[in-house]
């Protein structure tokens, strides 16, 4: 029986990292890529999660390894909700968000030996409730949002606000675990 090949993910987020490790998939190296996020002329949010994630995929120079690349992007309709950096993003986000919902799209892309990326795209339906200014403010002052798509984090705070889910809970939180283990499975062999 060989040994598995070495896997290494392709970003910093430890929430990537936990829910890798929920599947037994610990990754052997972590390795952040430096890819630019800015969504193409007329590219669509499903688009834009696919091609980023191949992008980082591709970006980690391990021919020795597997390698695990994902991109996470929230859309209302066609328009593309950025990682909230300010609190100002933050705010319009969440308003845009408030009474409605959105799609959380997560691509995975896996690098084999053999060096063919294979994709997998999630698409979760998420519904907010109505937010009124002190739940935004709350939400604000908790500083969970800084660098989040859409400017929140379904695993903390913000659960509070979510009325439903549709499709993967874990491809909302960065990484669709079934789809994740059954490109890993077919790369790790």
């Amino acid at each position: 029986m060989s040994e598995r090949p070495r896997l290494v993910l392709a970003s910093a987020s430890p929430r990537r990292l936990a829910l890798l490790a929920q599947i037994g998939m610990a990754p052997d190296e972590v390795i952040a890529t430096n890819v630019d996020e800015a969504a193409l002329k007329g590219e669509t949010p499903r688009l834009l999660a696919l091609r980023l994630a191949r992008a980082k995929a591709e970006a980690v120079k391990a021919p020795d390894a597997v390698v695990l690349a994902a991109d996470t992007v929230v859309a209302v309709g066609r328009r593309i909700l950025p990682k909230a950096e300010t609190e100002q993003q933050a705010r319009e986000c969440l308003a845009l968000l408030s009474a409605r919902s959105h799609r959380v799209y997560t691509a995975v892309a896996v690098r084999p030996l053999d060096g063919e990326t294979r994709e997998r795209l999630a698409e979760t339906r998420v519904a907010f409730k109505r937010l009124s200014v002190s739940d935004i403010n709350t939400y604000i002052a908790s500083g969970e949002w800084r660098g989040k798509a859409g400017g929140y984090a379904v695993q903390g705070l913000a659960a509070r606000y979510v009325t439903s889910i549709i499709g993967s809970y874990s491809s909302v939180v960065g990484l669709p675990l079934y789809e994740t283990a059954h490109l890993l499975d077919a790369a790790m062999r």
